[in-house]
Protein backbone atom coordinates (compact mmCIF):
# COMPACT_ATOMS: atom_id res chain seq x y z
CA UNK A 1 0.00 0.00 0.00
CA UNK A 2 1.63 3.67 -0.69
CA UNK A 3 1.16 6.38 0.93
CA UNK A 4 0.75 10.01 -0.61
CA UNK A 5 1.88 13.39 1.33
CA UNK A 6 -0.45 16.27 -0.15
CA UNK A 7 2.63 18.50 1.43
CA UNK A 8 5.97 18.18 0.63
CA UNK A 9 6.74 20.09 4.03
CA UNK A 10 8.42 16.43 5.95
CA UNK A 11 10.05 15.33 2.51
CA UNK A 12 13.37 16.80 4.30
CA UNK A 13 12.91 15.24 7.35
CA UNK A 14 15.05 12.04 8.70
CA UNK A 15 15.59 10.13 11.38
CA UNK A 16 18.51 12.09 12.41
CA UNK A 17 16.73 15.28 12.23
CA UNK A 18 16.56 17.33 15.03
CA UNK A 19 13.11 17.85 16.77
CA UNK A 20 12.50 20.90 18.86
CA UNK A 21 10.79 19.98 22.57
CA UNK A 22 8.06 21.98 23.25
CA UNK A 23 6.92 22.29 26.88
CA UNK A 24 3.24 20.16 27.80
CA UNK A 25 1.57 23.71 29.17
CA UNK A 26 1.68 25.29 25.49
CA UNK A 27 0.48 22.35 24.38
CA UNK A 28 -2.41 22.19 26.23
CA UNK A 29 -2.78 25.84 26.69
CA UNK A 30 -5.82 26.11 24.40
CA UNK A 31 -8.00 23.45 24.95
CA UNK A 32 -7.41 23.08 28.51
CA UNK A 33 -7.23 26.73 30.77
CA UNK A 34 -6.48 27.01 33.97
CA UNK A 35 -10.19 27.26 34.85
CA UNK A 36 -10.99 24.10 34.03
CA UNK A 37 -8.87 22.18 36.33
CA UNK A 38 -10.91 21.06 39.08
CA UNK A 39 -9.40 19.31 42.58
CA UNK A 40 -10.97 16.24 43.51
CA UNK A 41 -13.23 16.54 47.01
CA UNK A 42 -11.71 14.23 50.05
CA UNK A 43 -14.85 12.58 50.36
CA UNK A 44 -17.85 11.72 47.61
CA UNK A 45 -20.81 12.82 47.55
CA UNK A 46 -19.22 15.90 48.36
CA UNK A 47 -22.27 18.55 48.92
CA UNK A 48 -23.32 21.00 45.98
CA UNK A 49 -24.38 23.43 49.00
CA UNK A 50 -22.16 23.99 51.89
CA UNK A 51 -22.84 26.18 55.02
CA UNK A 52 -20.53 26.25 58.20
CA UNK A 53 -22.77 24.10 60.27
CA UNK A 54 -23.05 21.35 57.75
CA UNK A 55 -19.08 21.43 57.68
CA UNK A 56 -18.85 21.63 61.56
CA UNK A 57 -21.47 18.54 61.13
CA UNK A 58 -19.01 16.48 58.66
CA UNK A 59 -15.92 17.29 60.47
CA UNK A 60 -17.05 16.05 63.82
CA UNK A 61 -19.12 12.98 62.18
CA UNK A 62 -15.59 11.88 59.90
CA UNK A 63 -13.76 9.03 62.23
CA UNK A 64 -10.63 9.40 59.95
CA UNK A 65 -8.82 12.75 61.20
CA UNK A 66 -6.59 13.06 58.36
CA UNK A 67 -9.55 12.94 55.96
CA UNK A 68 -11.47 15.75 58.48
CA UNK A 69 -8.42 18.23 58.07
CA UNK A 70 -8.78 17.94 54.42
CA UNK A 71 -12.16 18.50 54.16
CA UNK A 72 -11.96 21.33 56.37
CA UNK A 73 -8.94 22.75 54.22
CA UNK A 74 -10.89 21.67 50.73
CA UNK A 75 -14.23 23.31 51.90
CA UNK A 76 -11.98 26.80 52.08
CA UNK A 77 -10.14 26.58 48.77
CA UNK A 78 -11.96 25.14 46.49
CA UNK A 79 -15.92 25.17 47.42
CA UNK A 80 -17.59 28.12 45.42
CA UNK A 81 -18.36 30.78 47.73
CA UNK A 82 -17.76 29.56 51.14
CA UNK A 83 -16.06 31.06 53.90
CA UNK A 84 -15.13 29.50 56.80
CA UNK A 85 -16.14 30.87 60.32
CA UNK A 86 -15.10 30.47 64.07
CA UNK A 87 -17.49 27.35 64.16
CA UNK A 88 -15.35 25.44 61.20
CA UNK A 89 -11.84 26.27 63.00
CA UNK A 90 -13.30 25.39 66.49
CA UNK A 91 -14.42 21.94 65.23
CA UNK A 92 -11.19 21.10 63.31
CA UNK A 93 -8.93 22.60 66.37
CA UNK A 94 -10.83 20.61 68.78
CA UNK A 95 -10.76 17.05 66.58
CA UNK A 96 -6.84 17.88 66.48
CA UNK A 97 -5.89 19.45 69.73
CA UNK A 98 -8.00 16.22 71.59
CA UNK A 99 -6.08 13.55 69.46
CA UNK A 100 -2.85 15.50 70.12
CA UNK A 101 -2.22 16.34 66.70
CA UNK A 102 -0.33 19.62 67.31
CA UNK A 103 1.33 21.23 64.71
CA UNK A 104 -1.58 21.61 62.44
CA UNK A 105 -3.52 23.05 65.28
CA UNK A 106 -0.42 25.59 65.67
CA UNK A 107 -0.59 26.29 61.68
CA UNK A 108 -4.80 26.48 61.98
CA UNK A 109 -4.18 29.03 64.95
CA UNK A 110 -2.31 31.46 62.76
CA UNK A 111 -4.71 31.32 59.95
CA UNK A 112 -7.57 32.46 62.09
CA UNK A 113 -5.25 35.27 63.36
CA UNK A 114 -4.93 36.14 60.39
CA UNK A 115 -8.35 35.90 59.18
CA UNK A 116 -9.71 38.50 61.49
CA UNK A 117 -12.74 36.17 62.46
CA UNK A 118 -14.24 36.91 65.84
CA UNK A 119 -13.25 34.20 68.42
CA UNK A 120 -14.41 33.02 71.78
CA UNK A 121 -12.35 32.00 74.59
CA UNK A 122 -13.98 27.95 74.29
CA UNK A 123 -11.10 27.77 71.21
CA UNK A 124 -8.43 28.43 73.89
CA UNK A 125 -9.65 26.39 76.68
CA UNK A 126 -9.87 23.30 74.51
CA UNK A 127 -6.24 23.81 73.58
CA UNK A 128 -5.07 24.81 77.03
CA UNK A 129 -7.08 21.49 78.17
CA UNK A 130 -5.20 19.57 75.65
CA UNK A 131 -1.47 20.80 76.08
CA UNK A 132 -1.91 19.80 79.75
CA UNK A 133 -3.44 16.57 79.07
CA UNK A 134 -0.48 16.21 76.54
CA UNK A 135 2.57 16.88 79.14
CA UNK A 136 2.93 20.06 77.31
CA UNK A 137 2.75 22.59 80.13
CA UNK A 138 4.62 25.26 78.44
CA UNK A 139 2.55 25.34 75.52
CA UNK A 140 -0.37 25.44 77.47
CA UNK A 141 1.11 28.98 78.98
CA UNK A 142 2.16 30.13 75.55
CA UNK A 143 -1.34 29.18 74.33
CA UNK A 144 -3.12 31.59 77.19
CA UNK A 145 -0.92 33.97 76.95
CA UNK A 146 -1.51 35.00 73.23
CA UNK A 147 -5.42 34.92 74.03
CA UNK A 148 -5.57 38.74 73.57
CA UNK A 149 -3.71 38.72 70.38
CA UNK A 150 -6.67 37.64 68.81
CA UNK A 151 -9.02 40.34 70.07
CA UNK A 152 -10.32 38.14 73.00
CA UNK A 153 -10.35 38.94 76.74
CA UNK A 154 -9.23 36.19 78.97
CA UNK A 155 -11.51 35.26 82.11
CA UNK A 156 -11.34 33.47 85.18
CA UNK A 157 -11.97 30.56 83.07
CA UNK A 158 -8.76 29.72 81.12
CA UNK A 159 -7.35 30.88 83.85
CA UNK A 160 -8.82 28.19 85.99
CA UNK A 161 -7.88 25.72 82.96
CA UNK A 162 -4.08 26.78 82.52
CA UNK A 163 -3.81 26.25 86.56
CA UNK A 164 -5.36 23.06 86.33
CA UNK A 165 -3.18 22.04 83.49
CA UNK A 166 -0.18 23.21 85.56
CA UNK A 167 -1.38 20.96 88.38
CA UNK A 168 -1.77 17.86 86.32
CA UNK A 169 1.89 18.34 85.47
CA UNK A 170 3.16 18.87 88.84
CA UNK A 171 4.12 22.51 88.34
CA UNK A 172 2.94 23.92 91.54
CA UNK A 173 4.94 26.96 92.29
CA UNK A 174 3.69 28.08 88.66
CA UNK A 175 0.27 27.95 90.09
CA UNK A 176 0.90 29.91 93.06
CA UNK A 177 2.88 32.81 91.10
CA UNK A 178 0.15 32.76 88.28
CA UNK A 179 -2.19 33.20 91.16
CA UNK A 180 -0.59 35.80 92.84
CA UNK A 181 -0.18 38.03 89.65
CA UNK A 182 -3.87 37.23 88.18
CA UNK A 183 -5.03 40.51 88.97
CA UNK A 184 -2.66 43.00 88.07
CA UNK A 185 -1.43 41.07 84.87
CA UNK A 186 -3.65 39.54 83.24
CA UNK A 187 -6.84 41.94 84.08
CA UNK A 188 -8.35 38.36 85.92
CA UNK A 189 -10.23 37.95 88.92
CA UNK A 190 -9.94 34.43 90.97
CA UNK A 191 -13.16 32.73 92.21
CA UNK A 192 -13.78 30.41 94.46
CA UNK A 193 -12.42 27.58 91.66
CA UNK A 194 -9.04 29.66 91.22
CA UNK A 195 -8.52 29.33 94.97
CA UNK A 196 -9.49 25.64 94.99
CA UNK A 197 -6.97 24.68 92.06
CA UNK A 198 -4.20 26.70 94.18
CA UNK A 199 -5.17 24.90 97.84
CA UNK A 200 -5.17 21.72 95.60
CA UNK A 201 -1.12 22.32 94.12
CA UNK A 202 -0.04 23.42 97.82
CA UNK A 203 -1.56 20.41 99.15
CA UNK A 204 0.34 18.34 96.58
CA UNK A 205 3.31 19.89 97.21
CA UNK A 206 2.94 19.06 101.00
CA UNK A 207 2.52 22.70 101.90
CA UNK A 208 -0.35 22.03 103.96
CA UNK A 209 0.02 25.63 105.80
CA UNK A 210 0.46 27.32 103.04
CA UNK A 211 -3.04 25.69 101.93
CA UNK A 212 -5.02 26.44 105.20
CA UNK A 213 -3.26 30.28 104.86
CA UNK A 214 -5.29 30.58 101.56
CA UNK A 215 -8.46 28.95 103.01
CA UNK A 216 -8.26 31.72 105.36
CA UNK A 217 -7.65 34.80 103.26
CA UNK A 218 -10.64 33.53 101.04
CA UNK A 219 -13.24 35.40 102.77
CA UNK A 220 -11.07 39.10 102.68
CA UNK A 221 -11.22 38.33 98.53
CA UNK A 222 -14.71 38.06 98.89
CA UNK A 223 -14.80 34.34 97.91
CA UNK A 224 -16.38 31.96 100.39
CA UNK A 225 -14.95 28.20 100.67
CA UNK A 226 -17.37 25.33 99.41
CA UNK A 227 -17.21 21.42 99.62
CA UNK A 228 -14.21 21.15 97.07
CA UNK A 229 -12.23 23.70 99.57
CA UNK A 230 -12.69 21.94 102.50
CA UNK A 231 -12.38 18.29 100.96
CA UNK A 232 -9.24 19.09 99.59
CA UNK A 233 -7.35 20.39 102.54
CA UNK A 234 -8.96 17.52 104.29
CA UNK A 235 -7.00 15.58 101.72
CA UNK A 236 -3.84 17.57 102.90
CA UNK A 237 -3.85 16.62 105.91
CA UNK A 238 -5.03 12.93 105.26
CA UNK A 239 -2.02 12.40 103.07
CA UNK A 240 0.23 14.02 105.70
CA UNK A 241 -0.93 11.19 107.58
CA UNK A 242 -2.58 14.08 110.22
CA UNK A 243 -6.13 12.44 110.77
CA UNK A 244 -6.42 14.93 113.66
CA UNK A 245 -5.76 17.89 111.26
CA UNK A 246 -8.29 16.21 108.90
CA UNK A 247 -11.03 15.58 111.67
CA UNK A 248 -10.57 19.17 112.77
CA UNK A 249 -11.40 20.46 109.26
CA UNK A 250 -14.56 18.11 108.85
CA UNK A 251 -16.05 19.59 111.75
CA UNK A 252 -15.30 22.84 110.42
CA UNK A 253 -16.80 22.04 107.46
CA UNK A 254 -20.49 21.11 109.13
CA UNK A 255 -20.04 24.28 111.58
CA UNK A 256 -20.06 26.55 108.38
CA UNK A 257 -23.26 25.23 107.24
CA UNK A 258 -21.92 22.54 104.65
CA UNK A 259 -22.55 18.98 104.15
CA UNK A 260 -19.82 16.87 103.17
CA UNK A 261 -20.19 15.01 99.86
CA UNK A 262 -19.07 11.26 98.80
CA UNK A 263 -15.42 12.33 97.86
CA UNK A 264 -15.06 14.32 101.26
CA UNK A 265 -16.49 10.99 103.53
CA UNK A 266 -14.16 8.40 101.29
CA UNK A 267 -10.91 11.29 101.75
CA UNK A 268 -11.80 10.67 105.85
CA UNK A 269 -11.98 6.84 105.55
CA UNK A 270 -9.55 5.99 103.52
CA UNK A 271 -7.04 8.21 105.80
CA UNK A 272 -7.99 5.91 108.88
CA UNK A 273 -7.78 2.88 106.35
CA UNK A 274 -4.22 3.39 105.88
CA UNK A 275 -3.61 4.10 109.43
CA UNK A 276 -5.02 0.53 110.29
CA UNK A 277 -8.24 2.37 112.10
CA UNK A 278 -10.87 0.72 110.51
CA UNK A 279 -12.97 0.96 113.31
CA UNK A 280 -12.74 4.50 113.06
CA UNK A 281 -13.20 4.08 108.67
CA UNK A 282 -16.50 2.12 109.41
CA UNK A 283 -18.26 4.75 112.03
CA UNK A 284 -17.53 7.17 108.98
CA UNK A 285 -19.36 5.04 106.52
CA UNK A 286 -22.15 4.47 109.20
CA UNK A 287 -21.93 8.28 109.71
CA UNK A 288 -22.03 8.84 105.83
CA UNK A 289 -25.30 6.64 105.19
CA UNK A 290 -27.00 8.25 108.28
CA UNK A 291 -26.79 11.79 106.76
CA UNK A 292 -28.15 10.68 103.36
CA UNK A 293 -25.34 10.16 101.20
CA UNK A 294 -24.92 7.28 99.23
CA UNK A 295 -21.16 5.87 98.43
CA UNK A 296 -19.64 5.76 95.23
CA UNK A 297 -17.49 3.54 93.27
CA UNK A 298 -14.59 5.18 95.36
CA UNK A 299 -16.45 4.58 98.35
CA UNK A 300 -16.76 1.42 98.30
CA UNK A 301 -13.18 0.01 96.90
CA UNK A 302 -11.47 1.92 99.77
CA UNK A 303 -13.80 -0.15 102.53
CA UNK A 304 -13.47 -3.61 100.50
CA UNK A 305 -9.89 -3.07 100.60
CA UNK A 306 -10.36 -1.92 104.43
CA UNK A 307 -11.86 -5.95 105.07
CA UNK A 308 -9.55 -7.69 102.68
CA UNK A 309 -6.66 -6.01 105.15
CA UNK A 310 -8.39 -7.15 108.33
CA UNK A 311 -9.08 -10.84 106.79
CA UNK A 312 -12.70 -10.32 106.91
CA UNK A 313 -13.89 -12.20 103.68
CA UNK A 314 -17.57 -12.55 104.10
CA UNK A 315 -17.50 -8.49 104.66
CA UNK A 316 -15.65 -7.65 102.00
CA UNK A 317 -17.97 -10.28 99.60
CA UNK A 318 -20.91 -8.90 100.73
CA UNK A 319 -19.70 -4.88 100.16
CA UNK A 320 -18.87 -5.92 96.98
CA UNK A 321 -22.38 -7.93 95.99
CA UNK A 322 -23.92 -4.53 97.33
CA UNK A 323 -22.21 -2.67 94.90
CA UNK A 324 -22.85 -4.86 91.97
CA UNK A 325 -26.54 -4.37 92.83
CA UNK A 326 -26.65 -0.74 92.84
CA UNK A 327 -24.84 -1.18 89.61
CA UNK A 328 -21.00 0.10 90.21
CA UNK A 329 -18.44 -1.95 88.26
CA UNK A 330 -15.64 -3.05 90.65
CA UNK A 331 -11.57 -2.31 89.43
CA UNK A 332 -9.99 -5.48 88.40
CA UNK A 333 -7.57 -4.81 91.70
CA UNK A 334 -10.16 -4.64 93.87
CA UNK A 335 -11.90 -8.10 92.54
CA UNK A 336 -8.45 -9.80 92.41
CA UNK A 337 -8.08 -8.63 96.36
CA UNK A 338 -10.99 -10.20 97.21
CA UNK A 339 -10.80 -13.61 95.44
CA UNK A 340 -7.27 -13.66 97.39
CA UNK A 341 -8.75 -13.36 100.82
CA UNK A 342 -11.62 -15.73 99.81
CA UNK A 343 -9.70 -18.37 99.06
CA UNK A 344 -7.04 -18.03 101.60
CA UNK A 345 -9.69 -18.81 103.76
CA UNK A 346 -10.54 -22.02 101.65
CA UNK A 347 -14.00 -19.88 100.25
CA UNK A 348 -12.71 -21.06 96.75
CA UNK A 349 -16.59 -22.16 95.88
CA UNK A 350 -17.71 -18.30 96.92
CA UNK A 351 -15.16 -16.85 94.86
CA UNK A 352 -15.78 -19.15 91.39
CA UNK A 353 -19.76 -17.85 92.43
CA UNK A 354 -18.31 -14.18 92.71
CA UNK A 355 -16.40 -14.40 89.45
CA UNK A 356 -19.84 -16.29 87.68
CA UNK A 357 -21.95 -12.73 89.47
CA UNK A 358 -19.44 -10.87 87.64
CA UNK A 359 -20.45 -11.74 84.16
CA UNK A 360 -24.11 -12.13 84.89
CA UNK A 361 -23.98 -8.41 86.03
CA UNK A 362 -22.44 -7.92 82.10
CA UNK A 363 -19.00 -6.47 84.23
CA UNK A 364 -16.77 -9.53 82.13
CA UNK A 365 -13.76 -10.18 85.06
CA UNK A 366 -10.66 -9.58 83.18
CA UNK A 367 -7.48 -11.82 82.49
CA UNK A 368 -5.73 -10.52 86.27
CA UNK A 369 -9.52 -11.75 87.81
CA UNK A 370 -9.78 -15.21 85.79
CA UNK A 371 -5.98 -15.54 86.20
CA UNK A 372 -6.24 -15.10 90.12
CA UNK A 373 -9.02 -17.50 90.24
CA UNK A 374 -7.48 -20.33 88.01
CA UNK A 375 -4.50 -20.05 90.58
CA UNK A 376 -6.43 -20.56 93.41
CA UNK A 377 -8.34 -23.62 91.92
CA UNK A 378 -4.76 -25.17 90.68
CA UNK A 379 -3.56 -24.71 94.31
CA UNK A 380 -6.62 -26.44 95.70
CA UNK A 381 -6.58 -29.33 93.07
CA UNK A 382 -9.23 -28.45 90.87
CA UNK A 383 -7.40 -28.15 88.04
CA UNK A 384 -10.58 -29.89 85.49
CA UNK A 385 -12.51 -26.59 87.00
CA UNK A 386 -9.53 -24.34 86.42
CA UNK A 387 -9.99 -25.59 82.62
CA UNK A 388 -13.70 -25.30 82.54
CA UNK A 389 -13.64 -21.92 83.96
CA UNK A 390 -10.36 -21.12 81.11
CA UNK A 391 -12.69 -22.19 78.82
CA UNK A 392 -16.32 -20.01 79.62
CA UNK A 393 -13.39 -17.22 79.63
CA UNK A 394 -12.20 -17.49 76.07
CA UNK A 395 -16.14 -17.47 74.62
CA UNK A 396 -16.04 -13.68 75.25
CA UNK A 397 -12.41 -13.03 76.08
CA UNK A 398 -9.08 -13.27 74.42
CA UNK A 399 -7.04 -15.05 77.18
CA UNK A 400 -3.37 -13.71 78.07
CA UNK A 401 -0.27 -15.08 78.89
CA UNK A 402 -0.73 -14.73 82.34
CA UNK A 403 -4.24 -16.61 82.48
CA UNK A 404 -2.02 -19.18 79.78
CA UNK A 405 0.69 -19.65 82.54
CA UNK A 406 -1.33 -20.00 84.92
CA UNK A 407 -3.40 -22.75 84.00
CA UNK A 408 0.00 -24.26 82.16
CA UNK A 409 1.68 -24.38 85.39
CA UNK A 410 -1.74 -25.84 87.92
CA UNK A 411 -1.83 -29.15 84.87
CA UNK A 412 2.48 -29.34 85.05
CA UNK A 413 2.02 -29.26 88.88
CA UNK A 414 -0.64 -31.90 89.06
CA UNK A 415 1.02 -34.07 86.10
CA UNK A 416 -1.48 -33.43 83.42
CA UNK A 417 1.57 -32.81 80.81
CA UNK A 418 -0.51 -33.69 77.88
CA UNK A 419 -3.35 -31.10 78.94
CA UNK A 420 -0.08 -28.69 79.18
CA UNK A 421 0.91 -29.23 75.35
CA UNK A 422 -2.90 -28.80 74.23
CA UNK A 423 -2.86 -25.39 76.41
CA UNK A 424 0.62 -24.70 74.87
CA UNK A 425 -0.42 -25.30 70.96
CA UNK A 426 -3.86 -23.25 71.35
CA UNK A 427 -1.86 -20.45 72.84
CA UNK A 428 0.48 -20.24 70.12
CA UNK A 429 -2.37 -20.81 67.46
CA UNK A 430 -4.34 -17.36 68.74
CA UNK A 431 -0.36 -16.03 68.37
CA UNK A 432 0.45 -15.63 72.35
CA UNK A 433 4.15 -16.07 72.95
CA UNK A 434 5.71 -17.60 75.49
CA UNK A 435 8.11 -16.53 77.98
CA UNK A 436 10.87 -17.62 80.53
CA UNK A 437 8.25 -18.55 83.11
CA UNK A 438 6.16 -20.74 80.42
CA UNK A 439 9.16 -22.66 79.03
CA UNK A 440 10.28 -23.26 83.32
CA UNK A 441 6.71 -24.88 83.78
CA UNK A 442 6.72 -27.05 80.93
CA UNK A 443 10.18 -27.69 82.22
CA UNK A 444 9.00 -28.42 85.91
CA UNK A 445 6.66 -30.42 84.78
CA UNK A 446 8.51 -32.90 82.48
CA UNK A 447 11.14 -33.51 85.14
CA UNK A 448 8.33 -33.86 87.71
CA UNK A 449 7.53 -37.13 85.82
CA UNK A 450 11.23 -37.87 84.77
CA UNK A 451 11.13 -36.88 81.35
CA UNK A 452 14.69 -35.79 80.19
CA UNK A 453 14.10 -36.05 76.73
CA UNK A 454 11.45 -33.82 76.86
CA UNK A 455 13.25 -31.55 78.88
CA UNK A 456 15.90 -31.46 76.69
CA UNK A 457 13.82 -30.77 73.54
CA UNK A 458 11.89 -27.63 75.49
CA UNK A 459 15.41 -25.78 76.20
CA UNK A 460 16.50 -26.78 72.46
CA UNK A 461 12.70 -25.16 71.83
CA UNK A 462 13.36 -22.15 73.76
CA UNK A 463 17.14 -21.31 72.40
CA UNK A 464 15.42 -21.38 68.82
CA UNK A 465 13.05 -18.68 69.83
CA UNK A 466 15.88 -16.58 71.66
CA UNK A 467 14.11 -16.89 75.05
CA UNK A 468 17.29 -16.72 77.72
CA UNK A 469 17.47 -18.66 80.46
CA UNK A 470 16.97 -17.15 84.09
CA UNK A 471 17.89 -17.84 87.23
CA UNK A 472 15.17 -20.02 88.09
CA UNK A 473 15.37 -22.15 84.50
CA UNK A 474 19.18 -23.08 85.48
CA UNK A 475 18.28 -24.39 89.46
CA UNK A 476 15.05 -26.18 87.60
CA UNK A 477 17.41 -27.86 85.19
CA UNK A 478 20.46 -28.53 87.99
CA UNK A 479 17.69 -29.55 90.89
CA UNK A 480 15.72 -31.47 89.03
CA UNK A 481 18.54 -33.82 86.31
CA UNK A 482 21.00 -34.73 89.40
CA UNK A 483 17.70 -35.75 91.50
CA UNK A 484 17.30 -37.96 88.55
CA UNK A 485 20.60 -39.02 87.76
CA UNK A 486 20.93 -37.56 84.71
CA UNK A 487 24.56 -35.47 85.17
CA UNK A 488 25.22 -36.50 81.29
CA UNK A 489 22.00 -34.84 79.65
CA UNK A 490 22.30 -32.34 81.92
CA UNK A 491 25.88 -31.84 80.39
CA UNK A 492 24.49 -31.96 76.76
CA UNK A 493 21.97 -29.00 77.82
CA UNK A 494 24.72 -27.13 79.23
CA UNK A 495 26.49 -27.52 76.08
CA UNK A 496 24.24 -26.22 74.15
CA UNK A 497 23.28 -23.25 75.80
CA UNK A 498 27.14 -22.03 75.60
CA UNK A 499 27.21 -22.77 71.79
CA UNK A 500 23.98 -21.07 71.21
CA UNK A 501 25.50 -17.56 72.96
CA UNK A 502 22.34 -17.40 75.24
CA UNK A 503 24.34 -17.54 78.40
CA UNK A 504 22.50 -15.32 81.18
CA UNK A 505 26.24 -14.96 83.00
CA UNK A 506 24.28 -14.00 86.13
CA UNK A 507 22.10 -16.34 86.45
CA UNK A 508 25.31 -18.86 85.21
CA UNK A 509 27.36 -17.87 88.25
CA UNK A 510 24.32 -18.50 90.49
CA UNK A 511 24.11 -22.42 88.94
CA UNK A 512 27.94 -23.20 89.50
CA UNK A 513 27.79 -23.52 92.71
CA UNK A 514 24.66 -25.96 92.59
CA UNK A 515 26.00 -28.17 89.53
CA UNK A 516 29.84 -28.69 91.32
CA UNK A 517 31.38 -28.77 94.78
CA UNK A 518 34.83 -27.20 94.13
CA UNK A 519 36.69 -25.25 92.23
CA UNK A 520 38.85 -27.93 90.82
CA UNK A 521 35.61 -30.23 89.52
CA UNK A 522 34.40 -26.66 88.30
CA UNK A 523 37.27 -26.48 85.66
CA UNK A 524 37.22 -29.98 84.56
CA UNK A 525 33.59 -29.69 84.11
CA UNK A 526 33.64 -26.35 82.06
CA UNK A 527 36.76 -27.60 80.13
CA UNK A 528 34.90 -30.70 79.04
CA UNK A 529 31.62 -28.65 78.63
CA UNK A 530 33.79 -26.50 76.35
CA UNK A 531 35.39 -29.64 74.78
CA UNK A 532 32.16 -31.12 73.60
CA UNK A 533 30.75 -27.27 72.08
CA UNK A 534 33.31 -26.27 69.73
CA UNK A 535 34.89 -29.89 68.59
Amino acid sequence: MRCYFRSNRFKNISLHTPISIVPLRFIFAVETPLQSYTVTPPIKPWPQRLFPNRLVAMIRRQQNLDLALQIFHYAGKYHPAFTHNYDTYHAIIYRLSRARAFEPVESLLLELQDSGINCSEDLFITVIRSYGLASRPKMALKTFLRIQTFGVRRSVRSLNTLLNALVQNNRFSSVHLLFKYSKSKFGVVPNVFTCNILIKALCKKNDVEGARKVFDEMPSMGIVPNVVTYTTILGGYVSRGDMIGAKRVFGELFDHGWLPDATTYTILMDGYVKQGRFTDAVKVMDEMEENGVEPNDITYGVIILGYCKERKSGEALNLLNDMLEKKYIPNSALCCKVIDVLCGEGRVKEACKMWEKLLKKNCTPDNAITSTLIHWLCKEGNIWEARKLFNEFERGTISSLLTYNTLIAGMCEMGELCEAARLWDDMLEKGCVPNEFTYNMLIKGFLKVGKAKEVIKVVEEMLDKGCLLNESTYLILVEGLLKLGKREELLNILSMIISSGAVDFKAWNLFVPHFVSNVNEQANILEKILIETFR
